[in-house]
């Protein structure tokens, strides 16, 4: 038998021992704080799951923190977009946005105080000649020259880097740690260094920044985070955050690390993903192919499904690479429950019935969602000429085929059934038409024909369909681990063939069309309405397909 304890994730089952032992009265305040240089992308809705859902089980919220320490890459259209997918998501974070800038005042108090105690220091040594004292994993570093400047000295310097009066890369503050650390990052890091760059608040106020390891875990402090949630790779810095707080005698918040979420066909390095959008690899940060935020959402992905991926790819210690499979079926079964159904032929083939009389229009009822009785229906016009898919034709069909083929009845979605009577060709041996015939006490609803059809296709009267741009999209990459290789570029592994816009006819009335409604086009996948759209041409990306191999393989 499960109990509730034994439910828990790790990350649980810490703030539950906190909550018990009365740690911070029991409060659980957490936060997410993003770098305001990139769309958010996968592994951040991860992380904002993990976030918001922990502190909201156990009665905490959650602070939105922007993390703008680098001006050279912030800038305030990605602290919009940050916040607009947040929100989309379904998350909303306590109180105002914040952001690391509010506190570069405090910070800079705090590295003064980091000096005055003997902890820190101004190096006037090249970033070269920096990253060479600081040895490898397997020798110890050596102590700059610089080290033994006195506390005064070291206050005269340090504001004088504030004041600007030196050059970019003259100077940096430094902490006092130990050289001979096996943790690298404990060999006396930096923490400021001398940028004279406008900031995207701040202006021209400051003309030295804060490095992100002396930001961050001070932010937490200065918020008062009890549970500091963050991806595995930070997990070598813990013992710098916890040497600050124990030196600066500041609030002691608790950074537990989970393995951050790796995608099979999917990368998260948003130095990577700037790298396709500058050379036009994509076309923007929120290109359906993309794994941003902004790219999913254009795409059709609905937000608790991804949030629900999230859930079920759970929370880990250890790296791990997720299918992409699971979030496809996550996507599958909220669009089955919630897309209207309409009937697009994606590659249409003309087929005339040469019985119906030409010119005569009948209004079809079909329903908009079997999934849900309230969705209600809606009619389709019926003609003499309509297309169905190519694919469903085969001349020489073998038995089991139960398509349309010469000779061979087949039901219509929500019609008649017709029989295939005549195929005709181009010069080239190309099918180019069907003349079809049809059982006129077939119709859907009233049937009394008393014929057992075993196939069903979808169709589009031709005099009515509009034609539309389809958009489909296949893996952004053609290796589900394309930054996995150290001796080759992840661009070698991009699939060209991954945008293939075609052109296809679907039913006039569409319910709901507007962007970013997703439909399931009957029998081929869902597919959402893109904002490029205009009233007089709609534009269609393809969001996922129907057949959920993920499912199956799970359950055999």
């Amino acid at each position: 038998m499960t109990t509730e304890k034994e439910s828990l994730n790790f990350i649980e089952e810490i703030i539950e021992e906190d909550i018990a032992k009365g740690k911070h009265g029991g409060r659980v305040h957490t936060r997410f704080p993003p770098e305001p240089n990139g769309y958010l992308h996968i592994g951040h809705a991860k992380a904002l799951v993990v976030n918001f859902e922990i502190a909201g089980k156990y009665g905490g919220s959650t602070n939105l923190r922007m993390d703008d320490t680098n001006p050279t890459t912030e800038e305030t259209h990605y602290v919009e977009n940050i916040q607009n997918d947040i929100r989309w998501l379904g998350y909303e974070w306590e109180n105002s946005v914040l952001y690391a800038s509010d506190y570069f005042g405090q910070l800079y108090e705090y590295a003064v105080q980091l000096v005055k105690k003997g902890l820190a220091y101004v190096d006037d040594s090249t970033s070269e000649e920096i990253a060479e004292m600081k040895g490898d994993p397997t020798r110890s570093g050596v102590e700059s020259p610089y080290r033994t400047r006195s506390i005064e000295e070291n206050l005269k310097l340090l504001d004088g880097m504030k004041n600007g009066e030196y050059p970019d890369g003259s100077r940096v503050l430094r902490a006092k740690i130990d050289m001979s650390s096996p943790n690298m990052h404990m060999r006396d890091p930096i923490l400021y260094r001398i940028k004279h760059e406008h900031h995207h608040r701040t202006g021209d106020d400051w003309c030295i920044y804060p490095m992100y390891d002396f930001a961050h875990g001070q932010s937490d402090s200065i918020e008062g985070i009890t549970h500091s949630l963050c991806s595995l790779e930070f997990r070598h810095h813990r013992p710098l955050y916890d040497w600050f707080i124990e030196k600066l005698e500041i609030f002691p918040s608790r950074q537990i690390e989970f393995a951050r979420m790796n995608v099979e066909y999917m990368i998260t390095s948003k130095r990577r993903l700037l790298r396709l959008v500058d050379d036009n690899y994509v076309k923007g940060w929120d290109d359906p192919r993309m794994p941003t935020i902004a790219g999913l959402r254009r795409k059709g992905y609905p937000a608790a499904a991804i949030r629900e991926f999230c859930r079920r790819a759970g929370i880990a210690r250890r790296e791990n690479l997720i299918e992409i499979g699971l979030l496809e079926y996550c996507v599958r079964q909220e669009l089955n429950q919630t897309a209207d159904r309409i009937m697009a032929v994606l590659d249409p083939l003309k087929v005339v019935i040469t019985n119906y009389p030409a010119g005569q229009v009948e209004q079809m009822e079909v329903e908009n969602n079997p999934e849900d009785e309230s969705a209600g229906n809606r009619e389709m016009p019926f003609s003499n000429e309509i297309y169905i898919e190519r694919d469903d034709f085969l001349e020489d069909a073998p038995k089991k085929y139960f398509r349309l083929a010469p000779g061979r009845l087949v039901r219509l979605k929500g019609a008649y059934i017709i029989q295939c009577d005549e195929v005709v060709k181009d010069d080239e041996g190309n099918v180019t038409e069907l003349r079809c015939s049809y059982i006129p006490e077939s119709r859907s609803g009233s049937d009394t024909s008393g014929l057992k059809v075993k196939g069903t296709i979808h169709w589009v009267s031709a005099p009515h369909a509009r034609e539309v741009e389809v958009r489909m999209y296949d893996r952004l990459f053609t290796d589900p681990t394309p930054t996995s290789y150290e001796d080759r570029d992840f661009l070698e592994f991009f699939n060209q063939d991954s945008l293939q816009v075609i052109t296809a006819k679907v039913e006039p009335a569409l319910p709901h069309a507007e962007a970013g409604t997703t439909y399931q086009f009957l029998r081929k996948g869902y597919f959402c309405l893109d904002p490029d759209s205009t009233p007089d041409h709609l534009v269609f990306n393809s969001t996922v397909n129907l057949r959920d191999t993920w499912s199956k393989i799970k359950t055999q």
